[in-house]
């Protein structure tokens, strides 16, 4: 028995020994790469990235993650390393195992440019078989844009496995990018990458194919016909992408002048004070928002649709008190009326400052109308879609309610002539002042959709009243469609130039286009027959 017993305590002190001394020695190369981090070397730290991110560890996410968020940390004493984690709390990197703290000589290990885009490359390898279908596309992405070689073979392996079409073709132009850079790719890759990027032909496909340097002759030869075709490709999307902003800025013209459009051509009222009933649409959609905010924000998502009619009311509302209490008592005498409603403009403009004060006020996006979406080669904003297809709504609506409704049917009739209107018994001053307030109305939900791409302040009308003008006026005083095709054409045409003249300039080119126009067509694109029995 004590022979035995000896035996025994022998055998526990070796195992112990073993374990305090042999298995450090043992660790395996997930082990030693990591420990590479802690040699504040630049070589051996883009070799632990892409030891660590090829070995399928656990803990290689993490490790990379905080590599790129500054949060892995090395102890050059002890050559330990540890992830810091984003609520504080650490862990070794080597083993997982969480520690107390981390050591004071311990830093965030370094990077430079080389090293981001390998650990660029490495998350994105490392994401490129996530469950989630959105996070492997930006994996893919991801890898796309940094073309490490290093990740060649995760690309292959997510690749083989992949089943959602966009995704697939991400890795393939991710597969096509390590390629056309990677020296010891076949001819016959490079070629293939080389036609990929082509189908790609977007302005990344075009940097990646100008600058990959020198390539057998018949890469060469192919890139350049490559790099032809998508530039021809970008200019004609480029000239796409200006038409989309003209239609954008033609459909805020549109909003902003089809009011004034109505009360110019029916009243035949210059009125200056037109921009401040888009300023105060405007401000009913923020008064509208810090009400919602404080009291029920679950219903922000539908603080528009909320604002739009409120200020319809209260910009219509406005209106029909200004014509009654002053336009009325200055019908016939056209500057005295541009006058009195420039100075009105003022008051109101002063009003909206003693109120809500001089600075902008912030009004937001609901969820619906945040972010963007890619056509082509293009870019679209929800909140300019939206702004589009809601003036293409009221213009529609209003189109309606001229054509179908009694008001409708008196307001074009006091239009086409006056005297003949009221001698059948209409009654122009009732037309008058809801046709005022009709437009003013109109005004007020142009400040709703205007308040989602500009500052809301008390200058906002002043920015739009000018271009309201010139676009009634180049369409046709008093004509629906002209207004339409007007502010279309502005909205383009002012597209268009800016790029070839300048903001400026262009501004003053297109103003210089409407005068000319002007001089040879009087009464605008579209004029109204009648009219000149007003004479």
């Amino acid at each position: 028995m004590p022979a035995n017993l000896s035996a025994r305590l022998c055998s526990l002190a070796l195992s112990l020994f073993l374990i305090a001394f042999a298995l450090p020695a043992l660790a395996g190369p997930f082990e030693d790469a990591v420990a590479k981090f802690a040699n504040d070397d630049f070589s051996d730290t883009e070799e632990a990235i892409g030891v660590v991110a090829g070995s399928g560890n656990a803990l290689a996410f993490p490790i990379i993650s905080a590599l790129q968020d500054g949060r892995l940390m090395a102890d050059p004493d002890s050559k330990k390393v540890y992830v810091t984690g984003v609520d504080g709390k650490s862990i070794d990197a080597a083993t997982g195992q969480p520690v107390a703290s981390v050591p004071d000589s311990a830093s965030a290990v370094r990077l430079n440019n080389r090293l981001r885009r390998s650990v660029d490359a490495a998350l994105g390898s490392l994401t490129l078989q996530s469950p989630d279908l959105s996070t492997r596309l930006q994996a893919a992405q991801s890898v796309f844009k940094s073309h490490e070689e290093t990740a060649l073979e995760a690309v292959d392996a997510a690749l083989a496995k992949e089943t959602n079409r966009s995704v697939k073709a991400a890795l393939g132009e991710a597969r096509a990018a390590i390629l056309l850079f990677k020296s010891d790719a076949t001819e016959v890759e490079k070629l293939e990458a080389v036609a990929t990027l082509k189908a790609r032909g977007d302005q990344e496909a075009l940097a990646l194919l100008t600058g990959m340097g020198d390539q057998p002759a018949s890469v060469t030869k192919a890139a350049a016909s490559a790099i032809g075709s998508i530039q021809s490709s970008l200019a004609v999307w480029s000239t796409v992408q200006n038409a989309w902003y003209g239609l954008s800025l033609g459909s805020v013209l549109l909003l902003a002048a089809i009011g004034l459009a109505i009360t110019f051509g029916v009243m035949g009222v210059i009125n200056m004070a037109h921009g401040e009933m888009v300023m105060i649409g405007a401000y009913t959609t923020f008064v509208v928002q810090e009400v919602i905010r404080t009291r029920y924000p679950g219903l922000f998502d539908y603080s528009l649709l909320i604002a739009v009619p409120l200020a319809f009311l209260v910009a219509g509302a406005i209106g029909v008190l200004i014509e009654r209490s002053i336009i009325r008592f200055l019908y016939g005498r056209p500057l005295e009326t541009l006058l009195a409603t420039w100075g009105l403009s003022l008051v109101l403009q002063q009003a909206v400052r003693t109120m809500f004060g001089p600075t902008n006020r912030e009004v937001g996006n609901p969820s619906w109308m945040s972010g963007a979406f890619e056509l082509g080669q293009i870019t679209i904003t929800y909140n300019r879609l939206w702004i589009l297809l809601f003036t293409l709504a009221v213009f529609a609506i209003l189109l309606a309610m001229l054509r179908y409704t009694a008001l409708g049917l008196e307001m074009r009739a006091v239009t086409q002539n006056r005297r003949m209107a009221a001698s059948m018994g209409i009654a122009t001053s009732r037309v008058d002042a809801l046709t005022f307030g009709l437009g003013s109305g109109i005004a007020g939900i142009a400040g709703v959709a205007l308040s989602q791409i500009d500052n809301v302040s008390p200058n906002l009308g002043q920015s739009y009243i000018i271009d309201s003008f010139m676009v009634v006026v180049f369409g046709g005083v008093g004509n629906l469609w002209g207004t339409l095709v007007g502010a279309f054409t502005l909205g383009i045409a002012n597209k268009f130039l800016e790029p070839v003249a300048g903001a400026v300039l262009g501004k003053i080119a297109i103003l210089v286009l409407i005068i000319l126009f002007i001089q040879k067509r009087p009464r605008g694109l579209f004029a109204l027959k009648g009219r000149a029995v007003e004479a």
